[in-house]
């Protein structure tokens, strides 16, 4: 049976997630042995607490296709999202969150998509997602403020779940945003501003398992917003 795709990067951003990161990694694997004829896989354990980087490093060892990058200190999920980012190095890159709420899978709907349309970035969004009504709320208030400063409309920007072109890492400027959710926008929007096509598909979202997200947490909120308004005032 042919491949889907010739080479593909896929990175895990982790943060104190041992109980599943081991489980994300056998999934994704087991994926990309019918997906692509190349591929690797980056965890990126962003200064965790507990053994996620000692689990990751074990696959690491077992299998010269698994890389883990480490943070020594908690640099927050735009910081591990961009490492990960700058360290693929095959033509197409994807990323999934490490905890299990995606199904990896799905990267198949993605790159058919992507052949059919020729986009640049193919993103998904959450057909239910899994998480409290309060932070539904305050993604929808995100979402309207990037699209009332920067025009750019999408389902749900801060999905934990990309397919992109290496093409679109190389040539926007560089990502800047280090902790909050703001990396996600901060890549969108400057890859519409470069005038990459970005094409919206829907994934399913599963409830966490175990460990606990820190998207809302009240100074990661506040920096997101800072770094907007910054972005806002370079851009215009």
């Amino acid at each position: 049976m042919p491949y889907l795709i010739n080479e593909l990067s896929v990175f895990l951003p982790a943060y104190n997630e041992e109980e599943s990161v081991g489980n994300t990694i056998k999934k994704v694997r087991e994926v990309l042995f019918k997906t692509a004829q190349k591929w690797e896989i980056i965890i990126v354990d962003d200064g965790s607490q507990d053994k996620t980087g000692e689990v990751a490093d074990k696959f690491s060892q077992e299998d010269e296709r698994i890389k883990v990058i480490h943070h020594h200190l908690n640099r927050g999920y735009g910081a591990a999202l961009k490492s990960g980012l700058y360290a693929g190095k095959y033509a197409w890159i994807s990323f999934t969150d490490a905890d299990g709420q995606f199904d990896f899978s799905e990267i198949a709907n993605f790159i058919q998509t992507q052949k059919e349309t020729k986009a640049d970035l193919v993103i998904g969004y959450y057909r239910k997602r899994m998480v409290s009504k309060f932070k539904i709320i305050t993604s929808k208030i995100w979402e309207l403020m990037v699209l009332l400063l920067f025009g750019l409309k999408v389902k749900d920007i801060d999905c934990g779940f990309k397919f992109f072109s290496k093409k679109v890492v190389e040539e926007i400027p560089k990502l800047e945003s280090e902790r909050g959710a703001f990396i996600s926008s901060e890549f969108l929007i400057k890859a519409k501003k470069q005038g990459f096509k970005i094409v919206e598909i829907p994934v399913n979202h599963y409830p966490r398992k175990s460990g606990a997200g820190t998207g809302r947490n009240l100074n990661v909120i506040i920096k997101s917003f800072v770094d907007l308004f910054k972005l806002w005032l370079k851009l215009r």
